[in-house]
């Protein structure tokens, strides 16, 4: 069977967490292992694109066999995929793969943080174990997503807080930040507003914030806006924002 490789000559690009040095042999990681060898099977010299920190490493494979696999790297190069608009999406944590679905998608559209938020009508609420559990499983899907879409460096993804939290934290806006807040009931437009160095986007729940949440978010400097007359899915509003601001302010 032919090897997929991608237009580098790779055959694939895999997210490293530890620090990547040229020369240095590195173990992959179990799941990236695993896809090497039995769904591609890699073999002996065969090369991959090892990444973590903003800098992109060519690697070949040393080691190869049922426990795993090690690469050598070799020269580092910092590439720069970034979005030229610093964004931090505040989400309402949503049930089943949705929430999966929004962040996969917010990284490739170039988010750079992720603070997830439990609102008054949140459905899902996770206990202290399953908090750990779904945050390594988030932060794995951040990853993951950077592997596909070309990035090298990895959204952080922080523990979730309740948005009253989230609120009692929030400092002034920076100069030039805006504070956005989805609602098909606003009167401005994403286009009206001025050019913004940085945003900070406020996605809501299945249910969608209360009146008393959409008041404390005023009272925090964000101002509510509208991607038309129609209510979006929680999944997918945020997803909407980040494209059109990407064509408006980013690099579409």
């Amino acid at each position: 069977m032919r090897k997929a490789r991608s237009n580098t000559g790779s055959l694939s690009r895999i997210h490293v967490a530890d620090t990547l040095a040229p020369g240095a042999n590195i173990v992959l990681p179990d799941a990236a292992a695993h896809h090497l060898s039995r769904v591609l099977r890699a073999s002996i010299d065969d090369h991959v694109t090892v990444f973590g920190g903003g800098i992109e490493f060519d690697a070949a494979i040393t080691h190869i066999d049922k426990h795993g696999v090690t690469v050598r790297l070799g020269t580092g190069t910092p590439v720069d995929r970034e979005s030229p608009l610093p964004c931090t999406l505040v989400q309402a944590i949503s049930s089943g793969d949705r929430m999966d679905y929004t962040l996969q998608k917010a990284v490739e559209l170039g988010v750079n943080a992720v603070q997830p938020i439990y609102s008054e009508r949140s459905i899902v609420r996770l206990d202290e174990r399953r908090t750990g559990t779904r945050l390594a499983h988030w932060r794995q899907v951040a990853a993951s997503a950077c592997e596909q879409c070309g990035r090298n460096a990895v959204p952080d993804i922080v523990a979730p807080l309740t948005l009253i939290e989230w609120f009692a934290a929030l400092a002034a806006p920076a100069p030039g930040e805006a504070r956005l807040l989805m609602s098909p009931r606003a009167d401005q437009r994403l286009a009206d507003f001025a050019q913004p160095t940085a945003v900070t986007l406020l996605a809501g729940p299945e249910g969608g914030f209360t009146e008393i949440e959409v008041d404390l978010a005023c009272e925090r400097s964000f101002a509510l806006m509208r991607l038309g007359p129609r209510t979006l899915r929680t999944e997918t509003a945020a997803l909407a924002a980040l494209a059109a601001m990407n064509t408006l302010w980013g690099d579409f």
